[in-house]
């Protein structure tokens, strides 16, 4: 079963939180696939990473770059895994049927939207019948604190 980290925006959104949490899947050696809601957010994803910060670089593509298995980061709406990542990250509520081909995933949304914090308890409360080893982690100040269950 795959570890699962339930990532409740309060205080960055996403394209601030994203880039970060990328940096540090990076720094621990994995390689992530991100699945975003449609094709037009991972445009707008891949733009981003491209230009949230001055000295800093997301080695990334899309499948508009082609050679996933050269990516480090490969940004997608598919359910796929074409650069062989052992991390998924989640974002604008999409949801992967194959988990469990992943170490680790990150399921990251914002908990200023309601439909988002009840959707993301759903998908809770499937990740946890299933099996997967389950964390909840709440953004404060602009840092992450794991918490105790979902709130």
């Amino acid at each position: 079963m795959s570890e699962i980290g339930f990532y409740h925006l309060r205080t960055l959104p996403l394209e601030r939180a994203l880039p970060r949490l990328l940096e540090r899947a990076l720094a621990e050696g994995h390689r992530v696939v991100v699945m975003a809601g449609s094709a037009e957010r991972v445009d707008h994803l891949n733009d981003l990473l491209w230009t949230y910060g001055e000295e800093s670089f997301l080695p990334h593509g899309s499948a508009r770059d082609g050679d996933p298995e050269r990516q480090p980061i490969w940004l997608t709406s598919a359910d796929e895994n074409p650069n062989r990542a052992g991390m998924l990250v989640l974002v604008d509520g999409a949801r992967s049927a194959r988990l469990g081909d992943y170490v680790r995933c990150c399921d990251i949304f914002d908990g200023n939207d309601e439909a988002a914090v009840a959707a993301a308890r759903q998908r809770w409360a499937e990740a946890k019948a299933a099996g997967h080893l389950l964390t909840y982690w709440e953004q404060s100040d602009g840092k992450w604190e794991k918490r105790n269950g979902a709130s």
